[in-house]
């Protein structure tokens, strides 16, 4: 039996962003999502999620969810059997983008917060294809159920975050780099660099996908991670 399988999502998502993959891979392995909501500082975030955490896991996170991951992997590498690092970021934060953070947490507090969901997620972080607009639908119902508190804390754990060049470079595991072609937000070549960092690193590109390859190309992306866990491949 594989180890578990710990998912985190990404900012304002939930339990649904990886839904494809956990009715899939569920069949074969514990599967688990690890809410990223709770602290205002990515260290915080992984902190407490190591102590509810099995003892030994696989991980993989996606956008924030993949910050988190580095982080977890950072304090705790005995504990992580593999990592998956999709359509992330592991570099610190801009002063430019921090900056651009501010406005958008006062409308937040203010009562704008899908306002400001609906900005983020514009479509060009998707790809182009007929189920864009249910995927955005999905992603703004997450964001309206985790609410803008939620929002506030997870803004100022990314203005805050570390840059995490170093941890990828003495990541000894089996490393899966994915990512949507048509990603704006994180872009194909910081997920070269990415894998060129990390010495056991496989590099995945979802040719028809943007930020949310697990929603926008689901078949795909879980084959993906059964490679990655080395399962075999089933046909149900």
């Amino acid at each position: 039996m594989a180890e578990p399988l710990v998912l985190l999502p990404g900012m304002m998502c939930d339990a649904r962003l990886f839904g494809p993959q956990i009715a899939e891979l569920s069949a074969d392995l514990a599967v688990m999502v690890a809410p990223i909501t709770q602290g205002e500082r990515i260290e915080e975030i992984a902190s407490s999620l190591l102590d509810q955490l099995p003892t030994r896991f696989a991980l993989a996170g996606l956008s924030m969810g993949g910050i988190v991951a580095m982080e977890i992997l950072r304090r705790a590498p005995d504990r992580v059997t593999r990592i998956a690092l999709m359509d992330t970021n592991p570099l610190a934060e801009t002063p430019q983008i921090a900056a651009a953070r501010e406005p958008q947490i006062v409308a937040a507090r203010t009562g704008r917060m899908l306002d400001v969901m609906r900005e983020e997620m514009k479509p060009n972080y998707l790809a182009p294809g007929a189920h864009q607009q249910d995927v955005l639908n999905l992603v703004m119902d997450m964001a309206e159920t985790l609410g803008a508190e939620v929002f506030v804390r997870q803004s100022r754990a990314l203005q805050r975050r570390r840059d995490q060049q170093s941890t990828l470079r003495k990541c000894k595991v089996p490393t899966l780099v994915l990512c949507g072609r048509h990603d704006a937000l994180c872009p194909v070549k910081r997920h070269e660099f990415m894998s060129e960092l990390i010495p056991y690193a496989t590099l995945r590109i979802m040719e028809h996908a943007g930020h949310l390859p697990t929603l926008e190309q689901p078949s795909e992306t879980t084959q993906a991670l059964r490679d990655w866990m080395g399962l075999p491949l089933v046909l149900r």
